[in-house]
């Protein structure tokens, strides 16, 4: 049984591999295991409440100090994508304190400061992040978001980590445009340039909606962030965390999110 909830699960057979899995919680409800599987299959699935529910059964059941720290990990995510924030940041500090050198990697727990507007947590946990993470645009606007809500825009502008590496489109023009040396408009342009489509193009311009809309919160403007949000959360299931992230950033700040757009 064990093997074909597995086998189910690689292929990419969720749902068969639920249903072997419900059936074996069934059989041994007290095999925190099943239940931390069965866990993952939810998320894998984006059924949210009813992975946090599980990974709440397999603390419940007491499993070995590291199935513990991994379960507080994997439910904190689920907390995040149901926007219970402060629940989020509670399990990722149980995680980072049964794993300590994991602290500087952990820029979920940066994000979930930033939505529990504990701003000064985050831009310094996104600086230790710099230290494991040298190349992403991310990180930089992160930081810049916390330090901007901290200490105002211009200080974060002034304190704009540079980037040199990140190869993803449009993210360089991303960071020129948060360190006031680009447009919106050219960061549009840059996720449409060269005629791509498809996926490729669905994942640039999702890229550029939400740090758009990201930067119109910083610079004060809702009615354009809402605008942007909302088109970057039209795609969020495409789109892994931070898909899930536009997502709730939308639902905490009760922005409209559009139908997503047909192929």
């Amino acid at each position: 049984m064990w093997k074909q909830r597995r086998k189910a699960f690689r292929e990419g057979k969720t749902d068969e591999a639920l249903k072997l899995a419900a059936k074996a919680v069934e059989a041994e409800p007290k095999n925190s295991s099943l239940h931390y599987f069965k866990g993952q299959l939810h998320s894998k699935l984006r059924q949210h409440a009813k992975a946090a529910a599980a990974y709440t059964k397999v603390l419940a059941l007491k499993p070995d100090k590291e199935r513990v720290a991994d379960t507080h990990q994997e439910r904190g995510e689920a907390y995040f994508k149901l926007g219970k924030i402060k629940e989020s940041i509670a399990d990722f500090d149980v995680f980072i304190k049964a794993y300590p050198r994991q602290d500087p990697h952990h820029w979920q727990r940066g994000i979930s400061y930033y939505y529990a507007n504990e701003f000064k947590k985050g831009y310094e946990q996104f600086e230790r992040h710099q230290t494991v993470n040298r190349n992403d645009v991310e990180n930089a606007v992160w930081h810049f978001l916390c330090l901007a809500r901290a200490k105002g825009i211009k200080e974060a502008k002034a304190k704009l980590i540079p980037i040199v590496g990140d190869g993803r489109v449009p993210m360089m023009e991303v960071l020129a445009l948060f360190g006031g040396k680009s447009t919106p408009a050219k960061v549009l342009a840059k996720a449409r340039a060269g005629g791509v489509k498809g996926a490729r193009l669905e994942r640039q311009l999702f890229y550029a909606h939400l740090y758009l809309g990201l930067w119109y919160e910083a610079t004060g403007e809702k009615k354009l962030r809402d605008q942007y949000i909302g088109l970057s959360a039209a795609v969020a299931d495409n789109h892994g965390y931070m898909g899930d992230v536009a997502r709730v950033h939308a639902e905490l700040n009760k922005i409209k999110i559009p139908a997503k757009p047909k192929k």
